[in-house]
């Protein structure tokens, strides 16, 4: 059931762990890729409801890997957020022109992060 299966794109481990565990505690399934060469590969082979996505990654950016996602004809529906530490004034804009559905900083706020999540999954909703 793909509704409440969300990818974290994001090369930090810390911080993939932190943010499957938040989520998991509120019953999401959460997939991690490392990179974007996992994160393709990953969507490719599983439905996914939603992704967050890291800006600053090593081998592909966050604006380019989004981009390459919304490509894709079946994954032009699902919400991209992005999840970063890029706060300075016009990085929320530049992560939504680059494709971006949404913008959550880092550090997160473990209380808001579900709630945040859940309002993103609503917005998609038929």
């Amino acid at each position: 059931m793909a509704d409440k299966t969300i990818l974290y794109v994001e090369d930090n481990l810390a911080n993939r762990i932190l943010v499957r565990r938040v989520l998991e505690a509120e019953a999401y399934t959460v997939l991690e890729a490392a990179n974007a060469a996992e994160a393709l590969q990953i969507i490719q082979n599983t439905p996914v409801s939603l992704i967050l996505m890291d800006i600053n990654m090593p081998d592909l950016d966050g604006y380019t890997l989004t981009g390459k996602i919304k490509q894709i004809p079946e994954m032009k529906l699902i919400p991209i957020i992005a999840l970063t530490a890029n706060v300075m004034k016009g990085d929320r804009e530049r992560s939504l022109e680059a494709g971006c559905d949404g913008y959550i900083q880092k550090p997160i706020d473990v209380d808001a992060l579900p709630q945040q999540i859940a309002s993103f999954l609503q917005e998609v909703e038929p």
